[in-house]
Parts: structure tokens; sequence; C-alpha cells
């Protein structure tokens, strides 16, 4: 089963961190707009289409074209999103996250880790295989905090060719500031961490993981942001981590240090070899050159299909085939 974890965080909303962010009325529905895209390939919570501004569709359609070749089974559950998806979801109750510039972004981060724990017991236990996505707006950013936080120096991904690197430096050090610590400050204290510069999602999927019974295989589907996840577990006492399932995009991508935290948590990972170059459709074709890269577990619905038979090439052309339906 594929569980969509849709998250918010007031982080979004800082012009520059995120895509969502150059759109301050779009950033509510980002989220939940992927998970209808999955579900109903296009967003129903907004008028539009799945696509930034400059006709980059969201990774959620390559997602969307893993579940109707490989018949996927999807699962949402809202975990602090600012508004719900139009899909049927699981709802945890859960806050959007705050500015950890200005505040505790999680206060409720114990609860968190609980609550999502007591899910994954009550509904989950007994599933053999669960691979576990996100949607976060600004999620990079806060993944960023957690791994300074935690006393990793590697830097995270970003949706665009070029990473603001400078600006989520920035805000680490201003959260930081706040709270007076320096880099690895809460390496002994990933709860900590969490309350002070989390996500929603990061606190309700480690929680979910650490809670399932060991013989399930969890494959956490995502970038850096599951890099940051399985950090946490580790800090959290987790003696084996879940393999990470991401994009050729993010594993190449020269402006963060997903490889080299792999290696420094010594987890796993796969990276779907997608390639959209000979796309008739220049928003994918933009893939290629650093636009987008991941999200909404597109590296792990590819995986999925591979190990169902079916080959990148076939989710590559559906994917090809959704963009070309969108289209007015």
């Amino acid at each position: 089963m594929f569980l969509l974890f849709i998250s918010g965080t007031e982080l979004s909303k800082v012009p520059g961190l995120s895509a969502a962010g150059a759109n301050p009325e779009v950033i509510p529905f980002t989220a939940p707009a992927d998970a209808d895209t999955i579900r109903f390939g296009r967003p129903k919570v907004v008028s539009g289409l799945p696509l930034d501004p400059e006709g980059h569709p969201s990774p959620a359609l390559i997602t969307r074209a893993a579940v109707l070749e490989a018949d996927l089974p999807v699962c949402v559950i809202r975990a602090g999103s600012y508004t719900p998806p139009a899909p049927p979801y699981i709802e945890l109750n859960l806050s959007f996250g705050r500015d950890p510039r200005l505040e505790p972004a999680l206060p409720e981060a114990e609860n968190i880790l609980e609550t999502a724990g007591e899910l994954a017991k009550t509904l989950f236990a007994k599933e053999q295989f669960l691979m576990i996505a996100e949607s976060v707006p600004g999620g990079t950013t806060t993944a960023l905090l957690i791994l300074r936080a935690l006393g990793y120096a590697e830097m995270v991904s970003s949706a665009g060719p070029k990473n603001p690197v400078s600006l989520k430096e920035s805000v680490w050090q201003d959260a930081s500031d706040r709270v007076r610590i320096l880099p690895g400050g809460f390496a002994k204290n990933p709860l900590g961490a969490l309350t002070e510069f989390g996500d929603p999602m990061q606190a309700a999927v480690a929680g979910f993981v650490r809670a399932l019974p060991p013989e399930t295989e969890v494959i956490l589907a995502g970038g850096t942001q599951m890099l940051t996840v399985a950090a946490l577990l580790r800090a959290l006492g987790a003696q084996k981590l879940p393999l990470v399932a991401t994009t050729k995009y993010v594993q190449k991508d020269e402006s963060s240090g997903f490889t080299k935290l792999a290696q420094t948590l010594g987890l796993k990972t796969w990276a779907a070899p997608l390639n959209f170059s000979h796309s008739p459709h220049k928003g994918l074709r933009d893939y290629e050159i650093g636009y987008v890269k991941e999200g909404v577990g597109a590296g792990g619905s590819v995986l999925y299909a591979q190990r169902k038979g079916l080959s990148p090439d076939r989710i590559i052309a559906k994917t090809n085939e959704l963009y070309t339906e969108l289209m007015p």
C-alpha cells in the first residue's frame, strides 16, 4: 500500500524557499491538490492544472501514472495540511507547522509521534509492505533545520534548478539563534529538534514507522526530506532504517548531499531512472535540467511499478499521456 502524508508549514510562505511560495494564494491547496491529482488526475480543491507558473507538472502526475499502470492502492493521511483533499482520507487532527524563526514549530510533537504510532498499530500493523510518501511545501527547509539540529552538515535538495542554499541557511541561523543552540545541539534530543524546528509530516511519519512491527517492509518514498525522517528514526533509537526510494534527479543534484547523507546514515537508496528528455512537453523535459526533481512519492511509485513487472519507460509514457490530457 502507498501512504501519502500531506502537511503544511509556515516556512512555505517565505518568498524564495518554496515553489508554492511564489504564489501565496495556492499554498494552502498545494499538498491536498497533490492528493487530488493522484486520485483524480487533477486538483479538485482548487481550480487550475497541477502545474507551476512555468508549466512544470507536479511529480504527483508521475505517481498518478504508476497508480494507473501498476494498480497501486493509495491511502491519504492528512497530517497538518492547511486544507483537506477531495478524496477520502485519514484525519490525524494536527495543525500546520509554525515558523521556527519566531516560535516552536511543533509544540505538540510528542503527541504527534504517539498519535501516528497508534494509527500504525490500529490500522496498518498487519500490512506486509508499506510505501510512505509526502507532500509538504517548504519541507526541504524544515528538513535542513532538523538535520542541522541533529548534527548533520549535508545540504537538502530543492524543487528548482537553483537551490536557495543561502536562504535556507539563514533560516537555520535565525531559528537556532532563537533557541540558542549550535549545529548538533539536539543530537541526543530528537523530540526537542522536532518541537523547535520540525513539520508535522516528519513527526507523523517517524512516529508511524517506529510503531510498525519489525517484519513490515517499509520504503520511504522521497528525497532529502525522507532521509531526514530516517535521521530522526535513527535518533529515536531505530536499529534498522527503511530503504529510501527517490529519483535520479535528486541523486544527481550537486547542490544537495543526498548520497553522502544516506551513506552517513548507513541506509540503502534506490533512484528511479526516469528520462523525460524526449517528452513532447517542455514542462516534463525540464525535469532533466533540474526542475521539480521529486515529491509525492514519484520515485517510489516507479519502484512499485517495477516490482509489478512494469518498466520505467511505461510510467514515462503514461505520464506524457496524462500531461497531454491536462492541456486545454
